[in-house]
């Protein structure tokens, strides 16, 4: 079918009307970035598939379109905008091939129709539970664009130079690398915008109302006190029987190893809970040299180092996981 061109807002619905309710890959690009370049010979050739014949694929010049470009909220390219009866439903941020094909694959092959409401309703709740695990992961959780090292956007740089300026601590979690939890979190917390700053759980609230509470003295009364990471590491360490220290989360582990890791422990049936390491930089080191263990994943049971990958699996082969597991 090809790749078509999009150049203004008239197109584009154009486009959608055509479309349906099939699925529909914009790529927003700029001509002077070689990594677009490369991610738009990945979607000519993903059109030319004929299993993604009902698919409709085009690209943007994000610069050229910046109404659209807002709208979807475009910080960099390229970026790729999954959408389903003219709603956005899925995003990648980045050069990701591989990650393109998949989404295109997974989103292609629910095109049938819509699911019965029943089955409806499992995700939402598991989508909150989520949210609220995520929330709650840090003692003072920002969810922004980008890390602390590198923000995507104006708002999320200032707020964690207000956060830094005063010595906070705080765990971070990247908004632009999981559109599910980017949207639920706007409906969970009530609040449309990103940065949102939480402590104990509890909303705060973006960068101007940070701004409004170091102007009037009151951040640090808002925010829990500020405890050593040793007694922090042991926090995390003890937070459940079965601790896995991940990068990424079960839904979305963003390593080999952890992905390995956690479909292990899902066989077994025994509930634990996790700790993305890739959100908590003084975390990550610190712990290395805490359990003296130097690599990640890292699994503890009811307060003690069990090991990483490699154990896990020589546990399971021999037998011993699931008594492991229940710290029999």
């Amino acid at each position: 079918m090809g790749v078509s061109e999009i150049k203004d807002e008239s197109a584009l619905q154009s486009l959608f009307s055509s479309a349906s309710n099939q699925l529909v890959v914009l790529h927003f690009s700029a001509a002077w970035a070689p990594q677009c370049k490369q991610m738009n010979e990945v979607m000519e050739e993903l059109s030319k598939d004929s299993q993604y014949n009902n698919v409709q694929f085009a690209k943007l010049e994000a610069e050229d379109v910046p109404e659209i470009s807002e709208k979807y909220e475009i910080t960099a390219v390229p970026t790729f905008i999954f959408i389903k009866n003219k709603s956005q439903v899925d995003r990648i941020d980045g050069a990701k091939a591989a990650d393109l094909t998949k989404k295109v694959k997974l989103l292609c092959s629910g095109q049938g129709g819509v699911p019965p409401p029943a089955e409806d309703k499992k995700p939402v709740q598991d989508l909150n539970t989520r949210l609220k695990n995520l929330i709650n992961s840090a003692p003072v959780m920002l969810f922004m664009k980008g890390d602390p090292e590198q923000p995507r956007c104006g708002f999320s740089r200032q707020i964690t130079q207000l956060l830094k300026e005063r010595g906070i601590k705080f765990s971070s979690f990247d908004i632009l690398q999981d559109e599910e939890v980017r949207q639920g979190l706007k409906t969970y917390s009530n609040w449309p915008t990103y940065p949102q700053l939480y402590a104990n759980g509890e909303l705060i609230g973006g960068v101007d109302i940070v701004k409004e509470l170091i102007e009037s003295g009151e951040l640090e009364a808002q925010l829990p006190k500020q405890t050593s990471l040793e007694d922090r590491l042991k926090g995390l360490i003890n937070k459940s029987d079965v601790m896995l220290f991940m990068k990424g989360d079960p839904d979305t582990p963003r390593c080999g190893f952890s992905k390995q890791t956690t479909s292990i422990l899902a066989d077994t049936g025994v509930k634990y809970d996790t700790f993305d390491i890739l959100s908590d930089e003084e975390v990550r080191q610190g712990l290395k040299k805490y359990s003296n263990w130097p690599t990640y994943p890292q699994l503890y049971v009811k307060g003690e180092l069990i090991g990483g990958l490699d154990i896990i699996k020589e546990l399971k082969e021999s037998g011993e996981l699931e008594s492991v597991l229940k710290g029999q």
